[in-house]
């Protein structure tokens, strides 16, 4: 019942009660309000069929519900914020975790330097590969960056040419 109120299983409880204690002539008593968030509005759209398409193709790319992308959206425009969805954060924490193992790994062959002990450590061929592996962590994640920042504006301009 909560899953199709979209609300989770304590709001709807304190509905719940808050209706039975209506019910039975009882008020809520206000120090139970205070401090409680309020849920937030919900609104109803209408919305053009190929609208709503798109609305639907681009909230299944990002995999969540299309009322979650719009409601991103709208607070996105309205705020001017950059949402960060769920896929996209756990890609750029697998980017950082990629990181700390290398910058581990040069640490380990700084310290091996320091303590006399280059005639074993890495060679020109392992540095460059350590190389290419941050600058392409670095083009990945600023594709990610951007790719989330450009999904984000509004493209209606694109259909007009």
């Amino acid at each position: 019942m909560a899953q199709r109120h979209g609300v989770s299983e304590s709001v709807l409880l304190r509905r719940l009660i808050d209706d039975a204690l209506v019910t039975a002539g009882e008020s809520v008593p206000d120090e139970l309000n205070q401090g409680m968030p309020q849920p937030p509005e919900k609104i109803s759209v209408r919305l053009r069929p190929d609208d709503l398409q798109l609305l639907q193709e681009r909230a299944i790319a990002r995999k969540i519900r299309p009322s979650t992308y719009a409601g991103l959206l709208l607070r996105a425009h309205l705020r001017n914020l950059t949402p960060l969805p769920t896929e996209e954060l756990l890609a750029l924490k697998r980017s950082i975790a990629e990181v700390g193992a290398v910058g581990r790994n040069l640490n380990q062959i700084a310290r091996a330097l320091h303590q006399g002990e280059g005639a074993r450590g890495p060679d020109v061929a392992y540095l460059q590969g350590l190389l290419k592996i941050l600058t392409g962590l670095r083009d990945h994640t600023k594709a990610i960056v951007t790719a989330n920042s450009l999904s984000w504006e509004a493209r209606h301009e694109q259909k007009s040419r």
